[in-house]
């Protein structure tokens, strides 16, 4: 099975690269699944909505977050909508969205994606 994953995609430059690179990467590599981190894809400060249909758009299978996840307010209802849409797994119970996510890949099989977070050294 092959895997592209992409991150930390981080702000305009980062998306822009992304639909810039995608395509080719995709036509050369053949992976079977795309995941891309996005929790910095807004200036720095997590993921809008908008940015994430963005992204999916662009053919990526599944997006990860990390501690930047609710910088931006308007994914909180968006996390708990797409379940491609992955916060970390680790985080406390009732903690909105969901941490994996099981998709079935370009060549038939399903694939449980998991999202952990290390939180060494972190506030």
């Amino acid at each position: 099975m092959k895997i592209l994953f992409l991150g930390d995609v981080y702000g305009r430059s980062g998306r822009d690269a992304v639909q810039k690179h995608l395509p080719t990467l995709k036509e050369k590599l053949t992976p079977d699944v795309v995941i891309i981190n996005v929790e910095n894809a807004a200036h720095g400060f997590g993921v809008t909505a908008k940015i994430a249909k963005e992204i999916f758009a662009m053919g990526a299978d599944v997006l990860t977050t990390g501690n930047h996840v609710w910088d931006q307010k308007d994914i909180i209802p968006y996390s708990n909508q797409e379940p491609r849409f992955i916060r970390p797994l680790n985080y406390p119970k009732g903690t909105p969205g969901h941490g994996a996510a099981r998709v079935t890949t370009r060549n038939g099989q399903d694939i449980l994606v998991v999202n952990l977070m290390g939180r060494v050294f972190m506030d």
